[in-house]
């Protein structure tokens, strides 16, 4: 299993922030199911103040550039993202259009 670590801000408001966090105590069925479809098999997403971290393990066969690809091509999930993104904010460094931005990773006790 590969695992992904990717962080994303958002508008430093605690009324958007909360509201954030509600729509994520029910996420859609047709957005589970696109990241389950995808090769997803865990996602966990962490806040601290406005910044996000997500956590995702992947079989062998996931790739970015096809979850994207599927994701536009679904109406549900381009409707949730548009909704998500009146909370989200990009990265001062992310690249046009990029929201979850991939960190590396720089320690593994496992490594030692």
């Amino acid at each position: 299993m590969i695992r992904y670590c990717l962080t994303l801000d958002l508008i430093d408001d605690a009324t958007l922030i909360a509201e954030y966090e509600k729509w994520h105590l029910k996420v859609w069925p047709a957005v589970t199911h696109s990241i389950v479809s995808s090769g997803i098999k865990n996602m966990e997403i962490y806040r601290v103040s406005n910044r996000l971290f997500m956590m995702m393990e992947v079989n062998n066969s996931f790739s970015f550039e096809n979850k994207a690809k599927a994701d536009a091509a679904n109406v549900k999930v381009q409707e949730w993202e548009e909704l998500m993104w009146k909370f989200q904010q990009p990265l001062s460094f992310a690249k046009p259009g990029e929201k979850w931005v991939i960190m590396d990773k720089i320690f593994d006790l496992n490594n030692l």
